[in-house]
């Protein structure tokens, strides 16, 4: 019988050469997840009609809600294989990737059969043109297709994660890259697919990306021992804490998407060029979180591994390390399109109203990435702890009392500059919330 392959900090203490050089590898395997649709955007926008391009781009925001609710299946992987882990439980290990496993496959499935009623209502609260949607929803019933094996490898990245082998889920993003430009060529180049053709190159490379992490997967875990374990898959009481951990990442994930949501369409109400310049804003917002979730996702591995072996001074020394790390980047990052606004937004956009209404916002970002680059770590960090109620509790309490209201007021006076505000205080209060919860769980230890 195979046993998985012990993870870096299986020793005892906390291992900084280890935890940079997960994190590093983090880094650039989350650079790659937009990078796939950067590659469709560049096939379908040298088409002579636009409108598949169009079309896509507001499909991807359907699919953004539909699998961003399953995130669950990556981030309640990490943690509980990491605690597993941590306790020695190797029997466990397993049956979290055969349990979610499971779930994953199942939603897939389900997200399947009910594609039509999901793409009516979806494309019905979507604004764009008939021939826009009509473009969208060829593009959607293809990559539709794909659910099942995108859910489930988001189980496998989780797992991988949780076992700190970064580096077998950054080949896992070069394998799903690469089959997804290669298929996006002869769909759209070759084939003149159009959106329909992006879909498939989508979804087909998904399954690539599965079949591979499943060869990953046979490597450490053998079919004996799948066998011998199935029947403990669907335990009640394991199903049900399962359920319990993953309802809470979902009203955390949905909560935060809907509040950047907001911001956006709130933007749209301010005026064409007011949007433009917030939505450069929030593209150097997802570009930072891209870096700080390389930290994150170590540090969900190691929370967890302490967590398992109730190591609560290697929690310190994790929080320590990980936080000097993330604040230094998400400053860093905004200190340099503050000093250098017009050269880096300029990679971006030519139009020189746009560029002086960044120059002017410009300044929100110290605050909001040196927050939320607090946030994204202690998310990472409870996460690892599987504590998904003190997230839950996090993004409504700071949406609730943060967001919200300045949100209203900035919309009844139309004024911009509230709009910053709300969002600067929803990542203040969702860090100092998350803050003041890792010091009470110190003080209770």
């Amino acid at each position: 019988m195979k046993s998985p392959s012990p993870v870096p900090p299986s020793s005892n203490g906390f291992g900084v050469n280890a935890f940079f050089k997960l994190a590093i590898v983090n880094i650039f395997s989350n650079l790659m997840v937009p990078l796939a649709g950067w590659m469709d955007i560049a096939f379908l926008g040298h088409l002579a009609d636009i409108r598949h391009l169009a079309g896509v781009s507001l499909a991807t925001v359907l699919f953004s809600y539909l699998y961003w609710t399953f995130g669950f299946l990556r981030m309640g992987t990490t943690g509980t294989t990491a605690q597993a882990l941590g306790r020695g439980n190797q029997d466990d290990v397993v049956l979290i990737a055969l349990r979610n496993g499971a779930i994953a496959i199942a939603l897939g499935l389900v997200l399947v059969l009910l594609q039509a009623p999901l793409g009516q209502i979806g494309f019905s609260l979507l604004s764009a043109t008939e021939e826009v949607k009509r473009s969208g929803q060829t593009f959607y019933s293809a990559m539709i297709w794909g659910a099942p094996a995108t859910l489930l490898n988001f189980v496998l990245i989780g797992w991988f994660l949780g076992r700190a082998q970064s580096a077998k889920v950054l080949l896992l993003s070069v394998v799903g890259n690469v089959a997804s430009v290669g298929l996006d060529y002869w769909f759209i180049v070759r084939l003149g697919w159009q959106s329909a053709g992006a879909g498939w190159a989508t979804a087909l490379s998904q399954y690539v990306m599965l079949a591979i992490a499943l060869l990953l997967f046979a490597q450490a875990v053998s079919w004996k021992q799948v066998q011998s374990l199935s029947h403990q898959i669907l335990d009640p009481s394991a199903l049900k804490a399962a359920f319990v951990l993953n309802r809470e990442i979902t009203i955390r994930t949905f909560v935060l998407i809907s509040t950047f949501a907001v911001f956006t369409n709130l933007s749209s109400a301010f005026g064409t060029e007011i949007l433009a310049v917030n939505t450069l804003l929030l593209q150097v917002v997802t570009l930072t979180a891209y870096f700080v979730d390389g930290f994150a996702f170590a540090t969900e591995t190691w929370a967890g591994l302490f967590g398992g072996r109730n190591d609560v001074a290697g929690l310190k020394q994790l929080l320590i390390v990980s936080g000097v790390a993330s604040l230094s980047v998400g400053l860093l990052i905004a200190i340099a399109f503050i000093l250098m606004p017009i050269p880096l937004f300029r990679l971006l956009t030519n139009h020189t109203n746009v560029l002086a209404g960044v120059t002017q916002s410009v300044g929100w970002l110290l605050p909001i990435l040196g927050s939320g680059a607090i946030a994204y770590m202690l998310d990472g960090y409870f996460l690892g702890l599987t504590a998904g109620r003190i997230l839950r509790q996090s993004v409504v309490g700071a949406a609730i009392a943060g967001f919200i209201p300045l949100g209203i007021i900035a919309w009844y006076t139309h004024n911009p500059t509230l709009l910053w505000m709300a969002l600067t205080l929803f990542m203040v209060l969702r860090a100092a919330i998350l803050v003041m919860q890792v010091l009470k769980s110190f003080a209770n230890a």
